[in-house]
């Protein structure tokens, strides 16, 4: 008997909305649909423009993957916000961190 090895992948609400998006809504089922709802009203980027942000804030800024999907869902706007957020990681981050991670955020925002 083979076992089937589930591949984890971290991806941003906007990401989410493009992979639903796609589903035939005949066949999607209510959690799907819901989801779609939610990811639609809450995703503050587009799914390109997310990519950029994640993509820059682990190169640039120095994040891991989840905190840089963490950081492009919510699209911090001041250093006291994105402390917030932060503030549970295992990792304090220095003022020019955050100033780096505000300005990559700034950068692609619309």
């Amino acid at each position: 008997m083979s076992t089937i090895k589930e591949k984890k992948k971290i991806i941003t609400l906007p990401e989410v909305r493009g992979v639903l998006e796609k589903l035939d809504e005949e066949t999607a089922d209510q959690i799907q649909r819901r989801t779609l709802d939610y990811v639609s009203k809450f995703a503050k980027s587009s799914k390109e423009d997310a990519k950029k942000i994640r993509q820059s804030l682990v190169k640039e800024a120095k994040l891991t993957d989840k905190e840089a999907v963490e950081i492009t869902n919510i699209m911090p706007k001041s250093k006291e916000e994105l402390r917030v957020f932060t503030s549970g990681w295992k990792k304090l981050l220095s003022d020019e961190i955050l100033d780096k991670i505000l300005q990559i955020l700034k950068e692609h925002s619309k």
